[in-house]
């Protein structure tokens, strides 16, 4: 008797995987972004009558690879792809629906790493004026401000999440929850949200005025929307969490309560904002800096 698996096509295989980070509650938009990677993938094995899972070899992932270098893809975007291969045949691998990982042996491509781009109080002060009759979004900017939560977070946060002077970040992601303090000034928009939000039965804090959960991409383009009313060029939603972390450290906070605080993984993810910002006081706090 042989020891391979049994053949697996590449589109059963694919839907073993999306089922796999549904169930462990990965974000929709995580999701959706590995199912378009592994399917322009699907398409490139296609085309050369590549169909079964178990058929892939590392060859044909290098030649894929050196494929979208040709097709104008930014380093970084290759980078993410090859990061969406690994993950996927490690998946398989590990469910012995391949009897080898091909996509181990591969290698990302060196690109620059652009710094964070850390908003000034002027560009903060015009984005919270520019949204200020936007109650819901004067809410979702005060907490992205004034907690440096990811944007997945802050979708996922449910009315019963918002308590006196904290909010707890349920698990997302195979981040951990956590339980994190929350200023005067992001708690009152809350509360000021809370008297205008919809009346519906939907359990999530932020939602449409039909009552649906206001996905990642709503609050993305709204944001974007409301910095370009401000007159912020080049900026991005995730800013505001980088904000958050470069104005702690300016503060003197120390990095580890920051670290615990945003839910970095790691201690060095935090301390890499300091090489881009002046720290203005000599002292450390543990406590957090209103924004």
């Amino acid at each position: 008797m042989s020891d391979l698996p049994e053949p697996v096509s590449f589109h059963t295989a694919l839907e073993k995987f999306l089922d796999h980070l549904r169930s462990q509650k990965r974000s929709t938009a995580t999701t959706i972004a590995y199912g378009s990677d592994l399917e322009q993938l699907k398409k490139h094995l296609d085309e050369r009558r590549i169909t079964q899972a178990t058929t892939v070899r590392t060859e044909h992932l290098e030649t894929y690879v050196e494929y979208l270098a040709t097709q104008n893809y930014t380093p970084k975007s290759i980078s993410r792809k090859i990061n969406s291969l690994k993950t996927f045949f490690k998946f398989l691998h590990r469910e012995k629906i391949v009897p080898e990982n091909p996509a181990h042996p591969l290698t990302h491509p060196k690109y620059e790493t652009k710094p964070p781009h850390i908003l000034t109080p002027a560009e903060v002060q015009s984005l919270r004026d520019a949204a200020r009759l936007d109650i819901r979004i004067s809410a979702i900017v005060e907490l992205l401000l004034q907690t440096g939560m990811r944007i997945s977070e802050l979708a996922n946060l449910r009315v019963e999440d918002i308590r006196k002077n904290e909010i707890h970040i349920g698990v997302l992601e195979n981040n951990p929850a956590r339980t994190i303090p929350v200023s005067r000034s992001a708690s009152v928009a809350v509360q000021n949200y809370l008297a205008v939000r919809p009346k519906v039965t939907d359990p999530h804090l932020f939602v449409t005025k039909t009552g649906r959960p206001l996905l990642v991409r709503n609050i993305r383009t709204s944001i974007d929307r409301y910095f370009k009313k401000a007159g912020v060029k080049d900026a991005k939603v995730n800013d505001l969490r980088h904000t958050f972390i470069a104005h702690q450290l300016r503060q003197g906070v120390d990095p580890e309560l920051i670290h615990k605080h945003v839910g970095h993984r790691r201690l060095t993810s935090t301390q890499k904002y300091l090489e881009y910002i002046t720290v203005d006081v000599v002292e450390t706090h543990t406590r957090l800096s209103e924004l």
